[in-house]
């Protein structure tokens, strides 16, 4: 079966390349494997189904698989990263019918799968890089950074990081997630393609800011410094790469894509510091997946109102 070109999948690919190989250099050549695996059962998965019920195959698997792959730590048994991967094609986009009929976010709902399923290996088995040991050959000199360096403290654990290696990734974390400067670089670029709508970006972003600045100043034990909050976990990863997602995200009308980002950015504030999931991003995309089509359809018909409003004004 023929998979569908999609150039927009393709520019997305192209800005996550220096993630995948800043996760090689960072932990190790174990993430191509970690990424051959994933995507491969996404590939199987996707065929599966389509071929089951003659649905269409497209390039976004490749995305969605990817991006799943750079949201694991290091040290994730690949069995964990295949049946994940597996759940996210079928139950988060093939279930419903396919490519552009999804509610959901196939990367996120892996790893929302894998997080709540495997908790120990994705909560609790994190690897510090390589570069703490040395900055090269690094990761590219070795199949998987040592396994005494094996340790739960993460940013978001310790909120203690420079922010000098928060930019530049040299921290415990996820595959793909560390590097706050090749996320933005990344998130840019597909920006500028058209890619990811900017609209939902900077609503994220902002909304995010404002709550986590106002908790911050208000004293909150659980919330951090908004920049280092910024840079340190998911929330960039979140905001340009799986929240633009084209087909889960709210894409009719201005509006809608500005509620939909704000909306993203307050809800993973209030899961950080008040519930007790240190890393709010998944289930934040997860919510505001599920709100996605009624505020395309609420501002779809707010329009159409204002429009035959606007008409009837001036027929009398």
């Amino acid at each position: 079966m023929k998979i569908q070109k999609q150039q927009v999948m393709r520019n997305v690919l192209f800005a996550l390349s220096p993630l995948c190989l800043a996760a090689i250099y960072l932990y190790g050549w174990r993430f191509l494997a970690v990424l051959a695996i994933v995507v491969a059962t996404g590939l199987l998965s996707e065929w599966l189904m389509a071929k089951r019920y003659q649905l269409k195959m497209t390039e976004s698997v490749f995305v969605s698989s990817v991006l799943f792959a750079l949201s694991l730590p290091p040290g994730i048994p690949l069995w964990i990263a295949a049946v994940g991967i597996a759940f996210g094609i079928v139950f988060g986009k093939m279930v419903f019918g396919g490519f552009g009929k999804n509610v959901f976010n196939p990367a996120i709902t892996a790893r929302a799968f894998v997080y709540i399923s495997f908790g120990v290996p994705m909560t609790a088995r994190f690897l510090a890089p390589q570069t703490t040991i040395n900055w090269f050959p690094a990761g590219f000199g070795t199949w998987l950074t040592t396994a005494d360096s094996v340790s739960a403290a993460t940013p978001m654990a310790t909120k203690s990081v420079p922010y000098l290696d928060l930019l530049l990734g040299n921290i415990s974390g996820s595959f793909g997630e560390t590097s706050a400067i090749l996320i933005l670089l990344g998130g840019l670029y597909i920006v500028y393609k058209k890619a990811a709508n900017w609209k939902i970006v900077v609503g994220s972003i902002s909304s995010f800011l404002i709550l986590q600045t106002i908790l911050w100043l208000a004293g909150h034990p659980n919330a951090a410094d908004p920049l280092y909050a910024l840079a340190s976990g998911s929330f960039l990863l979140g905001a340009f790469f799986m929240i633009t997602d084209p087909i889960s995200s709210s894409q009719s009308t201005d509006p809608g894509r500005w509620v939909y980002g704000i909306l993203f950015g307050l809800l993973t504030v209030v899961i950080r510091v008040f519930a007790n999931w240190a890393e709010g991003v998944t289930f934040a995309i997860l919510l505001v997946n599920m709100f996605g089509p009624l505020f395309d359809y609420y501002f779809k018909q707010r329009k159409s109102k204002q429009k035959a409003k606007a008409k009837a004004g001036g027929a009398a």
